[in-house]
């Protein structure tokens, strides 16, 4: 057999996803990072520097302010994107819609994050549920956080035939950490005005047949989301059976607070202590021993790591989009051994 070229990856926006999008295109086999663009000229762009990835302006007028302060810039977005096969735009919310007529005229496939809605790509993605349906195309969403987190969960059941709808309640963490200096709350929640969420509709856009409603609510913390669901099974089912459903998905981590890890502080901890760079939690951290069953009622909860979820699934669809992949098990495999995805943390 032919071994095929890696696929060349840019990245558009090193934000908090683009850093973590970079460092996992780093460690794949079968892909290369062939730069970053971003408009900023501070701080965020030096570790880029040091690893030796070159970097772009993403604008023509944000060319000078970063050769003023000393970067050594490549060139633009548009020069970086004829060296790419596809490319990652990790640009804020509402940034990457604006982008897509230069990716569509530059004829580059390219992937979006769950800002943006479902219509700019008209795909969104989770790999488990929606890779075959991404192989081929020009481009994807790789949606939320939690919508992730929701279609992971959701789907290990539907899979496993026990659902028949589920109703959520989502604490939202405030901000990411390094801009808490800058906004957020303290001493209060925020709930989301709407019911649904648009958490539930989002994972909708993945799966039209999950019957799910979401409620949701700021909380004062930036660590990460915390779920609580209550799902209505198609049958009686005893907790055991719940747990291999779930168990089913390499991208559920089941902890326990017997374990000491009774907090979302104590698992972000525990994945600076497995030595995961910026201690990623890329799977749903689900608590088994918190989960519930009553007849055909299941009740659980499990942490979301908002800045890393989303990471294997980006990872994933390059690979649905390039062609690099010809099932979600096969890449999925892939990028788990890759990134170190697990389904026990000890």
């Amino acid at each position: 057999m032919t071994q095929r070229n890696p696929v060349r990856v840019a990245v558009n926006g090193f934000g908090v996803i683009g850093k973590r999008v970079v460092d996992a295109v780093r460690v794949q086999d079968d892909m290369e990072l062939v730069g970053v663009s971003d408009i900023a000229s501070d701080w965020r762009l030096r570790s880029l520097e040091q690893k030796a990835i070159p970097f772009y302006a993403a604008s023509d007028e944000t060319v000078g302010p970063m050769r003023d302060a000393g970067l050594p810039v490549a060139g633009t977005l548009d020069a970086l994107l004829q060296t790419a096969d596809i490319v990652v735009d990790c640009t804020p919310k509402r940034v990457a819609a604006t982008n897509v007529e230069r990716y569509r005229a530059q004829g580059i496939k390219f992937i979006v994050h769950g800002g943006e809605k479902h219509a700019v790509t008209g795909h969104s993605f989770v790999a488990e549920s929606s890779f075959a349906s991404a192989i081929g195309r020009q481009s994807t969403r790789v949606v939320s956080c939690n919508t992730t987190s929701i279609v992971r969960t959701l789907s290990a059941l539907k899979r496993a035939g026990l659902l028949k709808h589920a109703r959520g309640t989502l604490l939202r963490r405030a901000t990411d950490p390094w801009e808490s200096h800058k906004g957020g709350i303290m001493n209060t929640l925020v709930p989301e005005p709407e019911i649904p969420s648009h958490q539930g509709p989002d994972a909708q856009s993945v799966d039209p047949d999950l019957d799910v409603v979401t409620m949701a609510v700021k909380v004062p913390e930036t660590l990460a989301h915390l779920h609580y669901w209550s799902v209505q099974l198609t049958r009686a089912a005893e907790k055991e059976e719940v747990l291999d459903a779930f168990r089913a998905s390499s991208r559920i981590a089941l902890i326990r607070t017997t374990d000491g890890l009774t907090a979302i502080n104590t698992v972000k901890e525990l994945m600076a202590d497995l030595g995961r760079p910026h201690d990623n939690l890329y799977e749903v951290a689900l608590w088994e021993d918190m989960l519930r069953t009553k007849g055909d009622e299941l009740f659980y909860a499990y942490m979301v790591d908002n800045q890393a979820i989303v990471i294997p699934e980006t990872i994933d669809a390059v690979r649905a989009l390039t062609g690099l992949a010809s099932d979600a098990a096969s890449s999925i495999a892939l990028t788990n051994a890759s990134l170190g995805i697990r389904q026990r943390f000890f």
